[in-house]
């Protein structure tokens, strides 16, 4: 997997504007090492905790949008300011993690970074933070309305109506089903067997 490892200047070009320095003054306050990766399926971002003499290691996907990859990188400085108060003495998505969470994105909403469609679905998460982004399925489809490359004739699986065809990466067709809870049922045609999809999967739509 490459990685870049970016210089503080450089790291300006992720961030959404405004926000620049006050994520320098963390990484810099807690030593914080910040790699840039190329896009992984099953992670937006990574934390690593300091080892002896050590930094703290995080990264992030260089693929996600401005605001995505602030929110990620916040996700991720929960964890370190976590670790810094408690080491592995609690759950690594518990109530302390998620206060920690929490009053991160309080302070960054407070600078006015973020849209106020996004400020507002972020209002969620700062009520109650969620560990994965499945959790937070509808701040991310918010989110993907600003990301900079669209593939044409994709959409998540939201976007479809109940009924239409899809196709996956993998080339399977489904056809969209109802709403469980907050995934979607959707058929694989070839074998009629059921499957659960998040309602952000990026498909390509069958017309």
């Amino acid at each position: 997997m490459a990685a870049t490892e970016h210089p503080m200047q450089a790291l300006a070009a992720y961030l959404p504007e405004g926000s620049f320095e006050p994520v320098v003054a963390y990484l810099h306050q807690y030593k914080v090492h910040l790699t840039v990766t190329k896009q992984r399926k099953s992670v937006l971002g990574d934390y690593r905790h300091a080892g002896w003499g050590g930094n703290h290691r995080i990264s992030i996907n260089g693929n996600l949008n401005k605001f995505e990859f602030l929110i990620t990188l916040l996700h991720e400085l929960a964890h370190m300011l976590t670790f810094e108060q408690y080491r592995n003495k609690v759950d690594a998505h518990g109530k302390e993690w998620k206060q920690c969470y929490s009053q991160l994105l309080i302070v960054f909403v407070q600078h006015k970074i973020f849209p106020p469609e996004v400020e507002k679905a972020l209002q969620k998460s700062i009520a109650n933070p969620s560990a994965t982004a499945n959790g937070e399925s509808a701040l991310l489809l918010i989110l993907r309305n600003y990301d900079a490359i669209k593939k044409e004739d994709h959409f998540t699986v939201a976007d479809l109506k109940e009924g239409e065809l899809f196709q996956t990466e993998k080339g399977k067709v489904f056809k969209r089903g109802a709403i469980r809870r907050k995934r979607i049922e959707c058929v694989e045609l070839k074998t009629g067997l059921h499957y659960i999809f998040s309602p952000i999967t990026l498909v390509k739509k069958i017309t």
